[in-house]
């Protein structure tokens, strides 16, 4: 069997007074969540006085259950340090997974929903204010 070609995860950071972004590119998965809640925890320790935490998802090509765990971890540690946690430009399968698996609220601004890119995917749709019944597939 031949192993399929694994897209790294980059992260580049900008950091300024009160804020830091880091831009994400490549996978988010199994294989390098882990370097991911990495950074951020790096990146909240250098910034005692960091208010804001931008995500920028515009170069994420996959998330898949370990990622979103990594994004949960991150959330969990921003709250922790009452830091506001931005997760922007997120494209629509992120938007889906996110929605899918209930965490979505989570991950929006206040007053209303980030747009997702690609605004005609389902994704861009309203989120649901309740449960309701699992996505059938």
């Amino acid at each position: 069997m031949t192993a399929l070609p694994h897209q790294l995860l980059t992260v580049t950071p900008e950091v300024g007074p009160f804020r830091a972004r880091l831009r994400l590119g490549g996978d988010l998965d199994y294989g390098t969540s882990d370097e991911l809640v990495r950074r951020v925890r790096d990146t909240l320790a250098a910034q005692p006085e960091l208010k804001d935490l931008h995500l920028d998802c515009a170069g994420l090509l996959l998330c898949d259950s370990m990622g979103v765990s990594a994004l949960l971890q991150i959330h969990r540690d921003t709250t922790a340090r009452r830091v506001r946690l931005h997760v922007e430009d997120r494209p629509a399968f992120l938007d889906r997974i996110m929605r899918i698996t209930g965490i979505l609220h989570l991950f929006e601004e206040e007053g209303g929903q980030l747009p997702a890119r690609g605004g005609t995917d389902e994704a861009s749709a309203e989120p649901r204010t309740s449960p309701g019944p699992p996505p059938s597939f």
